[in-house]
């Protein structure tokens, strides 16, 4: 009878042992399937982020150089500006310099 208690009490500890080796492997399954999910996770993040970067990249750079029109439009704008400053200063002016210079003409010297 000793013996069959004795069987019995390793029956019941190989079945302890069998049942917290699962729990084991299902823990070791789960963290590895939680880590592979947090890594997918990241790689997506990542991945948005350096789109992200690209996209805002991109416009900046076609803000500064790649849009050349905006450019030709500021820049004719500027020299459109300057062309009427020097009319209105030329036009200020020039009957100034007329009379100067029939002033100077006119002047006989010996």
């Amino acid at each position: 009878m000793e013996s069959n208690g004795r069987q019995g009490g390793i029956q019941l500890l190989l079945a302890a042992e069998q049942e917290a080796q699962h729990i084991v492997n299902s823990a070791r399954n789960a963290k590895l399937a939680r880590l592979k999910q947090a890594k997918e996770e990241a790689e997506n993040e990542v991945s948005e982020h350096r789109a992200h970067m690209e996209a805002e990249f991109q416009r900046k750079v076609a803000a500064t150089s790649g849009d050349s029109g905006s450019n030709v439009k500021r820049l004719e704008e500027e020299t459109d500006a300057k062309i009427q400053h020097l009319k209105s200063e030329t036009s200020r002016i020039s009957y100034d310099v007329v009379n100067m210079l029939l002033k100077h003409v006119n002047a006989v010297k010996n």
